[in-house]
């Protein structure tokens, strides 16, 4: 996939060796009601260029991987006024060749982060091991990326609806370090305790 399309914001950064965080894009799009996603999109980007970081939110547009979006890019994902497809790693073939447009997850932020040259990923919530996996094999790809991409993931843990023991177990299978920063709890995404503890 080396058509990739950065912004000139993104390739400057970059080519300065300035510091670049990766967005995904699915909380726009499936996440939150317009005008709000499109709001809170900005917002964060405002957020992380004011400590002197270059914002890259990364989505599919037309077929193309996009690094870093422009206001256009970032309403027509908000609006919902065209399809969107919710983008994992599985889908990002899929989505190019027919050149639609895609919000993308975890696991395909990451993958298309770290193809940019892209090393620090912020988001809300990882995807984990689903209740009841033991039965439905349920595993987010986020896990099995988290293991083959050389991109560092911040974020507020998992989503509270997974099994988060399960899901902590699945990563230290994977070899995937989870570090707590100024925390010995695990957070659950919308709550900074899990019950579990941060495993370093």
């Amino acid at each position: 996939m080396s058509d990739l399309r950065l912004t000139d914001e993104v390739r400057t950064a970059l080519a300065e060796g300035g510091p670049v965080v990766a967005l995904e894009s699915t909380i726009i799009s499936h996440g939150m009601p317009y005008p709000d996603n499109v709001a809170m999109a900005r917002e964060v980007e405002a957020i992380i260029r004011g400590h002197g970081v270059t914002p890259a939110t990364i989505a599919v547009l037309d077929g193309v991987p996009r690094i870093g979006l422009d206001d256009t890019a970032l309403e027509l994902l908000g609006q919902g006024q065209q399809e969107i497809r919710k983008v994992s790693i599985r889908d990002l073939p899929y989505v190019v060749a027919r050149r639609e447009h895609g919000a993308t997850t975890v696991a395909a932020t990451m993958r298309l982060a770290a193809l940019a040259g892209i090393r620090v990923f912020t988001t809300g919530g990882l995807g984990g091991v689903h209740r009841g996996a033991t039965t439905t094999m349920d595993v987010s790809a986020d896990l099995t990326e988290l293991s083959l991409t050389n991109v560092t993931v911040i974020s507020a843990g998992v989503k509270s609806i997974l099994d988060i023991g399960l899901t902590l177990e699945k990563l230290e299978t994977l070899g995937v370090p989870v570090v707590g920063y100024r925390t010995d709890d695990f957070p659950a995404f919308y709550t900074r305790s899990s019950g579990y503890a941060v495993p370093l």
